[in-house]
């Protein structure tokens, strides 16, 4: 992982030093809370219903086990013994007081992690894949990418102030687990000729309007990246609307102006530039490869004979064909932990678990921790003879629930349980429907189902990407729920369709039960997943049965 230089050690504490003292006056009554409000989101920091929330970035999704155990320490010491995970990499603690949060900032600091950029008008966290460096699939490395953009958006004196916040989302492998064309801006790195390069994508996102993202340019070369990015937010900064929030995103200004047209756009802005100061030579990305220290993995044999036994049992060998990925370096694994429990909020982990995750990467897994935008956890060195040994543990901690893309790993948003924005609440439908599909046999045999939920219109839980999208609306004072079918998320992304009228909380686990239920009877064979069903039969078949009555 990347290793923050003095430079960035030293402006986190500045940073810390300046909150300070504006939660000093703001606890004064020098500052009411407007004036308060644009202060504390530059450093991550929300109103929410009940509390102030702080939001941590973690810099396309990668921690040590030392970060982790800081961000234990703050759950344990500040807040309320747990913290959640979001779909932005990052990590949310939900019950500060806001007398604290300084003291909570300061001991992040110390371990090189923050609330910046988090929020606000700006340029927030890059993502990527969180099997980076490790995946079979990928071309190269995308956070070698990431960190350069990192350092080139932290406080972009131009693009501080946007018309709406700004998401960019980069992957290198053949199988996108980045959600790359739901973002402003998506990356998808790839060879021509030797060459390494983007084809780029522009004006995907979700919320409101929701959109996939259009190609703008086939190949970028590498040199070219922070220049041509530069040419898109100057495009967008001049011309996105500030007049209407709910059409201020660049999704809504490449969709009214034709993505041809807003290319046409960014290659003339681009033109003036590309040849700046802003383009890659080798020693300045050789200095950014420097500053990761990636693990020195030994040299090891597939399918060791510890392996080999392990999996005669049923129950390990059900976690390790659902959560135990291939990795490019023989003897070793990719393994995902489930923050989906039976019966838990998505996302979730306490104090407690995240100490104990911080050891066990630091056992087996060279120190190294990934957070996915599913909301999962996921140890990307694990050597293969010790997997037997890790699963023990990891179910006496209860992260190795085998639901990795099934029914039961759901994305939820924390819903109306925490944010002010929301109109329903998402954990309690996410917790009921993890009991109704409890059954590690049923879910295996359902098999890939991806589903997702928001607690509002602006799409924290992804649910118009969900093969079966659970939206979150108000009737009358009342909780009623959306749904949506067929969306996807990765390569191949497409909006769900919504299937019929919302129906009340009561009912949505019966209807996602029936729509299941019209899979299994309606699919060609097991091997055909839920999607592709979705895909073959169209809509039709499952809104009958959904709102067949009762």
């Amino acid at each position: 992982m990347y290793v923050y230089d003095e430079f960035d050690r030293a402006f986190l504490q500045e940073r810390v030093t300046e909150f300070r003292d504006q939660v000093e006056r703001r606890l004064a009554g020098e500052l009411n809370e407007e004036e308060f409000k644009p202060l504390r989101l530059m450093n991550g920091v929300y109103l929410q219903l009940h509390a102030y929330m702080l939001r941590v970035c973690i810099p396309y999704g990668t921690l040590s086990a030392r970060q982790l155990r800081a961000l234990a320490a703050v759950a344990r010491k500040y807040d309320r013994g747990y913290g959640h995970f979001t779909t932005r990499q990052n990590i949310q603690f939900n019950w500060i007081k806001l007398a604290e949060l300084p003291d909570a900032m300061a001991d992040l600091a110390e371990v090189g992690i923050h609330g910046i950029q988090t929020s606000g008008n700006c340029i927030r966290n890059t993502t990527t894949d969180p099997w980076a460096g490790a995946a079979a699939d990928e071309v190269e490395d995308p956070r070698l990418y990431a960190e350069v953009i990192r350092q080139w958006s932290t406080l972009h004196p131009e693009f501080t102030y946007l018309p709406r916040k700004f998401k960019i989302a980069i992957t290198a492998a053949k199988h996108d687990r980045a959600a790359v064309r739901v973002h402003d801006v998506g990356l998808r790195l790839h060879k021509r000729d030797g060459k390494t390069g983007f084809e780029v994508m522009v004006g995907g996102g979700l919320g409101r309007s929701p959109y996939i993202g259009k190609t703008i340019r086939d190949f970028l070369p590498e040199e070219d990246l922070l220049s041509y990015l530069e040419a898109i937010l100057r495009t967008y900064n001049l011309g996105g609307r500030r007049d209407n929030i709910y059409k201020a995103r660049i999704k809504i200004q490449v969709h009214e102006m034709g993505a041809e047209a807003f290319a046409q756009k960014v290659e003339a802005e681009w033109a003036e530039i590309r040849d700046g100061a802003l383009k890659l030579d080798k020693a300045a990305l050789d200095a950014i490869r420097d500053r990761f220290l990636n693990p020195a993995l030994e040299e090891l044999d597939d399918a060791p004979a510890a392996l080999t036994a392990a999996l005669s049992d049923p129950d390990f060998a059900r976690w390790h064909a659902n959560s135990v990925a291939p990795h490019k370096a023989k003897g070793h694994a990719i393994v995902t932990l489930s923050l989906k429990p039976v019966g838990g909020p998505p996302g979730d982990a306490t104090a407690d678990q995240m100490d104990a995750i911080a050891d066990l990467a630091d056992e087996y897994a060279y120190g190294e921790i990934r957070v996915a935008h599913e909301q999962n956890l996921t140890l990307p060195y694990v050597r293969q003879k010790d997997l037997p040994a890790l699963w023990a543990k990891l179910k006496a901690i209860g992260v190795a629930t085998p639901n990795v893309g099934l029914i039961s790993d759901i994305i939820a948003c924390p819903g109306l349980d925490y944010c002010s924005l929301a109109n329903a609440r998402s954990i309690p439908v996410a917790q009921k429907l993890t009991e109704r599909f409890a059954d590690d046999a049923r879910i295996a045999d359902i098999g890939r189902l991806h589903l997702n939920i928001s607690g509002c219109i602006n799409a924290c839980g992804h649910h118009h990407v969900g093969h079966i999208g659970i939206l979150g609306v108000e009737k009358k004072d009342e909780e009623f729920f959306q749904i949506t079918l067929g969306g996807k998320g990765n390569s191949k992304a497409r909006i769900g369709e919504l299937i019929g009228p919302a129906v009340a909380e009561g009912e949505v686990v019966d209807v996602v039960e029936r729509l299941v239920e019209t899979y299994l009877d309606l699919r060609t064979s097991p091997a055909e997943t839920f999607i592709a069903a979705v895909q073959r039969l169209g809509t039709d078949p499952f809104k009958e049965r959904a709102y067949a009555p009762r």
